[in-house]
């Protein structure tokens, strides 16, 4: 399994936002249950948020992304995507 962070950068209407959230956070909540997800939340200044996913590789990730309503309702100005390799803590991987 591949570590990514994902930081989703938002459009500038609010309205479109607030109104898309709770179905984004439906959608995350059902792929932390499946272990996809393994924390997420936005900023504290709410133009952007981050995302750590666990997936098989980046073409799973891609796909999980494509069907977010963050996508799908575009909501998502940017993205930024990088692999990570966790070297400390809990889901640190053995050197």
């Amino acid at each position: 399994m591949t570590w990514f962070t994902v930081e989703t950068r938002y459009i500038a209407d609010r309205d479109r936002l607030l109104a898309t959230r709770p179905r984004h956070r439906e959608y995350l909540a059902d792929l932390a249950e499946q272990g996809a997800v393994l924390a997420g939340g936005p900023f504290t200044d709410d133009k952007s948020g981050f995302a750590v996913y666990q997936v098989t590789d980046r073409a799973a990730l891609d796909r999980l992304l494509a069907d977010d309503p963050y996508t799908t309702e575009g909501i998502a100005a940017e993205r930024e995507v990088r692999e990570w390799r966790i070297t400390l803590g809990p889901w640190a991987e053995p050197q």
